[in-house]
């Protein structure tokens, strides 16, 4: 019996992941990226405890504890400094048995594609549409450049913009603004009250801004500010206004932006889209962004995606129908996706608050029982290798 070929369009930490994955479960796997070299933006990313699980699960050591920081502590402070609420992720952790990976993007990426060496990578491949044939199982790809690829299933893993999910979906889906810019940098740094291994967050009023430790003397920091849909997405700020947008907040706030490089300052949109129900037909389907892009505030954009990955990986070795096995996956994987969708949102909605709601939102993390907000995290934070019955998709 021949090798089954699968079609991954995108090579970002799903696609790269998947392709991993696949090969290790038999198959033979083409990843199609339209851009046309590899290049991590310059920030930073936690890779959580779930996902490392998720990846010990099919086998795949990426050695990130070597590439990266273990996380050692995590602290929500006002915009002043004045600890808020120290959260139990120590202590989660060692119970977990799994730590959690504060990285670069661009070491994550270097890790995946070590672990990808030797599979097929198509840059500048710009997918336009699939086709199936339904006598064989097959899909056909078409690429802007009139290239075709062939397989047995494919992958739609190519982001927020997916070419695959656009097809399936149809054109004009919704997005949904999160309300505020993001700024994200990378820059040496060193604060006494900034310690190894630390994640600490700094609340304001439509304000955050986070201070992550990345190991080697190295800082990623973010900040956030509430706007209208118009400037967050097109916001042409420089240095001096992230500076001013933070003046008075705490003295290492204010001292990892004046030592940042304006070059290395990226502002971003935040955005999701609305839940999707049904992620593919046939032999096709969509993994990570792609197929549930989320708001950053639980850190787990990167991790739903490698648990997808570890998921279809699973369901397609030695899956004797592959349309069957992807809606397995699908199955598997919505309840799980669908309430850390609605969970960013709503947190990042509440840390966002302002005003006569700001002083609310810090009391209740202060007050909020250790039991409950345990619970909570130690949900997101394990990877359910063992799931119930999945909820199918609704039939149309």
């Amino acid at each position: 019996m021949s090798r089954r070929k699968a079609l991954i369009i995108g090579a970002g930490i799903g696609g790269l992941t998947a392709a991993a994955a696949l090969r290790d479960a038999g198959w033979d796997v083409e990843v199609h990226e339209r851009a046309t070299e590899l290049r991590a933006a310059g920030s930073g990313l936690s890779v959580m405890s779930n996902a490392i699980a998720a990846l010990d699960s099919i086998g795949l050591d990426l050695g990130l504890e070597k590439r990266g920081q273990v996380l050692e502590s995590y602290h929500v402070r006002t915009a002043r400094g004045r600890l808020i609420r120290e959260f139990p992720f120590p202590g989660i952790i060692r119970r977990l048995g799994v730590p959690c990976v504060l990285i670069t993007r661009s070491e994550l990426q270097q890790a995946l594609l070590e672990a990808t060496d030797g599979i097929p990578l198509h840059l500048g491949s710009t997918a336009e549409e699939f086709t199936t044939d339904p006598a064989s199982g097959r899909v056909t790809v078409r690429f802007a450049d009139g290239r075709r690829a062939h397989g047995d299933a494919l992958i739609g893993a190519d982001g927020f913009n997916s070419a695959i999910r656009r097809q399936l979906v149809g054109p004009g889906e919704e997005s949904r603004d999160s309300g505020y810019v993001c700024w994200l940098a990378l820059t040496p740094f060193s604060h006494p009250r900034f310690t190894t291994g630390s994640v600490i967050h700094y609340w304001g009023s439509g304000q955050r801004f986070g201070l992550v430790d990345m190991g080697g003397g190295l800082l990623y920091w973010w900040g956030t500010k509430n706007m209208p849909t118009e400037r967050s997405h097109h916001w042409r700020g420089g240095k001096a206004d992230v500076a001013r947008a933070f003046a008075g907040w705490a003295d290492e706030v204010r001292q990892a932006i004046a030592v940042t490089d304006e070059s290395a300052i990226l502002a971003v949109p935040s955005r999701d889209r609305p839940f999707l129900e049904r992620w593919g037909r046939g032999p096709v389907t969509l993994l990570g962004d792609a197929a549930h892009p989320m708001l950053t505030s639980l850190g787990q954009g990167s991790g739903m995606a490698i648990e997808d990955a570890a998921v279809l990986a699973r369901r397609l070795r030695d899956a004797p129908d592959v349309a069957a096995a992807l809606r397995g996956y699908e199955d598997e994987r919505r309840e799980r996706t669908r309430g850390m969708v609605a969970a960013s949102r709503s947190i990042s909605e509440f840390e966002q608050s302002e005003n006569l709601r700001r002083p609310v939102r810090d009391a209740y993390f202060r007050f909020l029982p250790e039991r409950k907000l345990t619970a909570t995290l130690e949900g997101a934070l394990t990877f359910p290798r063992h799931p119930g019955p999945a909820r199918p998709a609704p039939t149309r």
